[in-house]
């Protein structure tokens, strides 16, 4: 909680993104070649909650500041970070001040403004728009413009952390000029809007393929004129994670590659090519398996997967929740599949160390096969002659599904496996990447529509405060056809003793409240099984030896500093 506790005390200072010494002239390096194994599918992260959405869209739109490698909050389009000190957060924690720089540009050459932030909150709240990331501003009451350029944000309550709305790569500022008619119900149509913003990023987008190819061009009224050193970047989707490795580890063929989801042992082999190696770190992502509250079935028609359509048949039960958790061996998941690269957990907020909780290790870390069908024979689930157990009519028998991915893959047949030995019968699922965390609401295979009982995705927040994630699972954050299947609480997970507790979070001050607080909300979703964590991921992707100033980010968009990115000479 380190940010938290600088942010109260009024003394974080206005840093600045390094400049590698080596950096070169703006667009003499050629063409930087990336590679997303999952496909990009929009370039709009308030219409996807995909990680490659939002970190595609970091190249080119950008939020007011940002998390640097070390979780520090870092300017970007402003001169310094509001705190209370500098008297840029009001003393009644009820308002916050950021001052814009004043000669940033679009890339079309037009003025940046605090009109454009306006606007953005304004598109984010606006009735059917099904915003992707509403929680990021959840409890602002106003944003205005005292001027051209500064930006006041007003709180409905005292707001001891406020950086969350404009903050980090899953909240930027999109152009108002741009999407002026792309609001509410309008917005996924926008495509030429969603598919190539306007931003004032280090690129701009020259072409887009959804869910497959983004060429871009140096935008030419980038702030700082040194940079890019490249003058075009080229980010591929598709295939899958081992072949992506493969491209920057012995082909040489890409420069980075995000997203090393392979066996350990397959990467080993792989790194002795001597042509490119491993960046890790470890923030918040947590590899999950989410279970539907409501009822999937394809039979209710527009209220499937609803409130309207009910609870889910069996998992509404909590014994089968639990259960469900207590078979899973969460460690031979990590050595199969992950190696150094993955930790077990219990917690959906792994990290930082001051919030992460213990409260579940004792009957979560450790698998309990017996304990799980004593759990189930107690509820009243017994087993039938084909060994699946079932209460009244109702079978415990699920799909499970998520992306395709080797390990993932892997990961659901050990799982299928274990739950088979508690009387659960599993179906299995894979979805391509680009569809499965796209954002076409038109698409019955999103994880956020969630047609399905059980699936199974990793999910992670900017910075090193959960509070703004916590809010994710509010009740009225659940995608619905109203709002275009958006939001991101995807599990229809709804308590209203939760929803009372994140309301406390954002209005307590002391790090040390705050901190008990996150740990209890935490332990909410564990203990009553709004999803079955898994392993705290470490984000690990590939880049070529001869790409340079690459700085690993677990708290932000991995490509957080492109600008910074040069070739070995």
């Amino acid at each position: 909680m380190k940010n938290l506790k600088l942010a109260l005390i009024g003394t974080v200072a206005a840093l600045g993104l390094a400049t590698s010494a080596a950096q070169a002239a703006r667009g003499t390096d050629g063409d930087l070649k990336i590679l997303f194994w999952q496909a990009v599918s929009t370039m709009n992260p308030y219409l996807s909650g995909g990680t490659k959405e939002v970190y595609a869209s970091s190249m080119v739109i950008e939020p007011l500041a940002r998390y640097d490698e070390k979780g520090e909050l870092v300017p970007m389009l402003v001169t310094e970070i509001p705190t209370v000190a500098n008297g840029g957060v009001a003393k009644d924690l009820l308002s916050m001040t950021w001052k814009l720089k004043p000669d940033v540009k679009w890339a079309d050459g037009t003025p940046f403004t605090a009109d454009d932030a306006i606007f953005t909150w304004q598109y984010c709240k606006a009735p059917d728009g099904g915003c992707a990331q509403g929680a990021y501003f959840e409890g602002v009451k106003s944003v205005e413009a005292p001027d051209p350029h500064t930006v006041k944000i007003t709180f409905t309550e005292p707001k001891p952390y406020p950086y969350s709305a404009f903050v980090g790569a899953q909240s930027p500022i999109i152009q108002k000029k741009q999407f002026e008619n792309c609001v509410g119900a309008k917005a996924p149509g926008c495509t030429a809007a969603n598919f190539g913003p306007i931003g004032t990023g280090p690129f701009m987008v020259k072409d887009f393929k959804p869910n497959d190819v983004i060429t871009f061009v140096a935008n030419p009224n980038y702030r700082d004129p040194a940079k890019p050193a490249f003058a075009t970047a080229t980010l591929k989707g598709g295939g899958d994670a081992a072949s992506a490795a493969r491209a920057v580890l012995e082909t040489g063929e890409y420069d980075y590659a995000w997203n090393m989801q392979v066996e350990p042992e397959v990467l080993a082999t792989m790194l002795k090519a001597g042509k490119g190696k491993l960046e890790r770190a470890f923030g918040t992502q947590v590899e999950r398996i989410d279970l539907n509250w409501m009822n999937p079935d394809p039979k209710l028609g527009d209220k499937r997967a609803t409130k309207e359509g009910g609870p889910h048949p069996s998992l509404s039960d909590p014994a089968v929740r639990r259960a469900l958790s207590m078979a899973i061996d969460r460690q031979i998941i990590v050595d199969a599949g992950y190696g150094e690269s993955g930790k077990a957990t219990c917690n959906i907020v792994p990290a930082p160390a001051a919030v992460a909780s213990t409260k579940n290790d004792s009957w979560c870390l450790k698998q309990d096969i017996e304990g799980a069908n004593k759990l189930l024979d107690d509820a009243g689930w017994k087993k039938g002659p084909d060994g699946i157990r079932a209460k009244n009519g109702v079978k415990l028998s699920f799909l499970y599904q998520t992306s395709t991915n080797s390990v993932r893959q892997a990961t659901q047949e050990l799982v299928k496996d274990m739950w088979s030995q508690i009387g659960v019968a599993t179906e299995l699922r894979n979805i391509s990447a680009s569809v499965y965390f796209g954002g076409d609401p038109a698409s019955p295979d999103t994880f956020q529509k969630f047609f399905a009982d059980i699936e199974m995705l990793t999910n992670n927040f900017d910075g090193t405060d959960p509070e703004k994630y916590l809010a994710g699972w509010l009740c009225d954050k659940m995608p619905t056809p109203a709002n275009g299947w958006q939001g991101e609480n995807e599990v229809r997970y709804c308590n209203p003793a939760y929803d009372k507790k994140v309301a406390e979070l954002s209005k307590t001050a002391d790090p040390a409240k705050r901190e008990a607080l996150s740990k209890e909300l935490n332990d909410m979703l564990t203990e009553e099984g709004a999803h079955i964590p898994l392993v705290h991921r470490g984000s690990t992707s590939s880049h070529s030896l001869m790409l340079e100033g690459v700085k690993m980010n677990a708290w932000d968009s991995e490509l957080w500093n492109v600008a910074d990115w040069s070739r070995k000479k």
